[in-house]
């Protein structure tokens, strides 16, 4: 069964609706009729219109504007939308042109062309909508395909670790160590696909609780250990205040600490040091002597205050200036080292849990050489 189109007409003049009406009544289009730009901004939830035939002149709120908000819009963007306007100069139909506009008519308003103009534009937000269920297929194939290598990656996982306890020599529990170690950092990879997931669909709650990051970052740590000495790389923790307390999700800035840790443990050259920091600038809350919470005196709702800042510092390569906001974007890369293993999920997925609580992440140069990786929460 054919889907029944939902065309969505704006013009403050009813009479303009009616024409509208008149010349479409034949196509069995779903036809609905707000008189205002704000009323259609309103109405695009309940409505979810495949197109939208939208009056220039109107009060208020000016069709280009309405134009403009709704192309501005992730959720709205891909919906067609004509223009239609008494004004024909060359400038005008510019003016819709840059707002946005898929197409526009002409008044008055000739039925042939307007059917045509509304087939148009319902082709290609059929083939949107195909090819958004066909990538919404592909996602949810990917994400099982991921979610069921866990099995056999836990099966890995506990066999290594139970080896890694009998006795063996030196050079056999260092290559069972590397499987080990790799083994994790493949689960790492695994829950950073399926948290990115949920984050971008929706799903991802934020349980926020009084977080102590320093010993938080305490028990990442010991984690890298094993790899880091193999790498003759020497890690040091700086922490401050180590009764300080931050709403988080611990769970997920447990995983934001750890990859961090894991690039710069990845790409810092043998012989030199990765630092993690936490420095709490303006803290909101304090765990006292009996282990009870209470404020400070910064407000944990004034957002122009920082609760916390971590930071990892390395001594790699560091990032080019050009790359240090693309590299926080999914499956983006930074400069190709040879040797490393460069997916591009790790720092996505930090950005997004860091945003999430409003705070921001970014990356600067270690002189003389190296990244610092800080997050202000």
């Amino acid at each position: 069964m054919n889907k029944q189109h939902s065309v969505l007409v704006v013009d403050d003049e009813p009479h303009g609706f009616d024409v509208i009406e008149a010349h479409l009544y034949r196509e069995a289009y779903n036809l609905s009729y707000v008189s205002s730009g704000i009323e259609a901004l309103n109405s695009l939830d309940s409505i979810q219109p495949d197109v939208i035939l939208l009056d220039v002149m109107m009060p208020d709120m000016d069709g280009l504007e309405v134009c403009r908000k709704i192309k501005s819009d992730p959720h709205w963007k891909h919906i067609p939308i004509i223009m239609i306007t008494a004004l024909n100069s060359k400038e005008d139909l510019a003016k819709a042109v840059e707002a946005g506009a898929d197409d526009f008519l002409a008044k008055p308003v000739s039925g042939i062309e307007l059917r045509a103009r509304v087939k148009s534009m319902l082709r290609i937000k059929d083939q949107y909508d195909a090819l958004d269920a066909t990538l919404h297929l592909r996602e949810d194939m990917s994400r099982m395909i991921v979610h069921d290598l866990r099995n056999p990656l836990t099966n890995i996982l506990l066999c290594s670790e139970l080896l890694l306890e009998t006795e063996l020599d030196e050079r056999n529990l260092e290559r069972l160590q590397i499987i080990f170690d790799s083994g994790k950092d493949l689960s790492s990879m695994i829950d950073n696909l399926l948290l990115l997931a949920k984050m971008e669909s929706g799903q991802m709650v934020l349980n926020r609780v009084p977080v102590d990051l320093n010993k938080l970052a305490s028990t990442v740590l010991p984690r890298f250990e094993g790899i880091a000495t193999y790498q003759r790389i020497h890690l040091v923790k700086q922490l401050e205040n180590p009764h300080e307390l931050v709403l988080v999700d611990g769970n997920l800035f447990h995983r934001v600490i750890e990859n961090l840790l894991s690039n710069a443990i990845k790409f810092s050259p043998p012989n030199s040091t990765v630092t993690l920091n936490v420095e709490y600038p303006k803290c909101s809350l304090k765990q006292g002597k009996n282990g009870n919470i209470k404020m400070s005196s910064h407000s944990i709702d004034n957002k122009s205050d920082s609760q916390a800042i971590i930071k990892v510092i390395d001594s790699g390569p560091g990032i080019s200036e050009d790359k240090r906001q693309r590299i926080f974007n999914k499956y983006e890369i930074g400069d190709i080292v040879s040797g490393v293993s460069q997916i591009g999920l790790g720092l996505a997925f930090c950005k997004m849990v860091v945003e999430a609580h409003n705070g921001r992440i970014f990356v600067e140069d270690n002189q003389p050489k190296g990244s610092i990786f800080t997050v202000v929460i």
